[in-house]
């Protein structure tokens, strides 16, 4: 008598799940479309003096919330499924052995479209060291992955425009490129905790699975029930703060505060976002009430570069790797190319 193997488990259709995503794409489209008479007869049907203080606030809470989960739906999907090209594993396999100059811009350039988050600082750290990653092009994708959030950029792409999102991209890519190579001109290694001195790199890389079009459009649903899930209350808790301050902040006072004119508001902003806790995706619907009130560009990107790129969890989670002067130096460079990108923002956009 033998043994029949196991029949292997039946892959789904890629053509029904490309129809399915080309239906959910059709789907999105039409829904978005109607956001903005959604959210007029929502608010004509509550009991709010029109035009008045918080019916503006209602009015910009109603459209904006429904918005930017779609928009952050639809961005994170596609990120999902570019992300299914990369892995941490290859990610430092292509950045060991880069030079400081050439592997910086290599590493902030990985560094939007690979997966990072605050909980994988240190494993990616370890083993950027051990693989032999400079410390300074190490630096450079530890400051781009989380301040050039491709899910960042997506939205501030649809919300405030094009320009602002090329010059933020441009901008934060100098940022984390300038920072991580002098950090490595420092020659800060010394600084490292001792124990990740010590770790070597002893065992080569598993090899990386090919994935089909359908395991790719998996990673991408994947993608929008993880990310999404974890941030979602984030972001209404930061629209309702952009609800508040587009119904109620005088656009008087945020110019006087975060104007061009007040010289202070950028590194005042800088402090004030340093130990914030929040996401990219929870900032913007507040970035896009600031600018929309007449705050400088400058000012608001700095304070949104700090919070997404200095924020304090993200600190302390590192300090299991580095020295309490080596922090400092960190902290201390990046905050200086921020005050820098914040300043000539508000220079090229007067």
């Amino acid at each position: 008598m033998t043994n029949a193997s196991p029949a292997a488990p039946r892959r789904p259709d890629t053509g029904l799940w490309l129809a399915g995503i080309l239906a959910a794409l059709a789907a999105w489209g039409v829904l978005y479309n109607q956001l903005v008479p959604l959210s007029d007869w929502v608010v004509a049907r509550l009991p709010l003096t029109p035009g008045s203080a918080v019916a503006e606030a209602v009015r910009f809470f109603v459209y904006d919330t429904p918005k930017v989960l779609m928009l952050l739906t639809l961005v994170v999907f596609a990120m999902g499924v570019v992300r299914s090209y990369f892995s941490p594993e290859r990610t430092r396999a292509l950045l060991a052995g880069r030079r400081e100059g050439i592997g910086n811009g290599a590493a902030a350039a990985l560094g939007i479209v690979t997966p990072f988050c605050s909980c994988s600082a240190v494993p990616l750290f370890i083993g950027f060291v051990s693989a032999g990653v400079p410390l300074g092009v190490t630096f450079s994708f530890l400051i781009a992955a989380p301040m050039i959030n491709e899910v960042a950029l997506g939205l501030l792409l649809a919300l405030v425009g094009w320009r602002v999102a090329l010059a933020y991209l441009a901008f934060g890519l100098a940022v984390a490129m300038v920072s991580g190579w002098v950090i490595g001109r420092l020659r800060l290694e010394g600084w490292l905790e001792p124990w990740v001195l010590a770790v070597r790199a002893g065992t080569a890389d598993l090899p990386v699975r090919e994935m089909t079009t359908t395991d790719r459009i998996l990673a991408g649903i994947e993608a929008v029930r993880d990310i999404v899930g974890r941030v979602w209350a984030w972001i209404i808790a930061g629209i309702a703060v952009g609800a508040l301050i587009h119904g109620y902040a005088p656009a008087d006072l945020l110019a006087a505060i975060m104007g061009r004119e007040a010289w202070w508001s950028v590194p005042a902003a800088v402090l004030v976002g340093i130990p914030m806790y929040s996401n990219a995706a929870g900032i913007i619907p507040v970035v896009e009430a600031l600018i929309g009130k007449g705050a400088a560009i400058g000012t608001v990107l700095a304070f949104m570069m700090s919070v997404t790129a200095l924020s304090l969890p993200e600190t302390i989670i590192l300090r299991k790797v580095l020295t309490a002067r080596l922090i400092a130096v960190f902290v201390g460079v990046v905050g200086l190319g921020i005050l820098a990108v914040g300043f000539l923002f508000n220079a090229l956009f007067a």
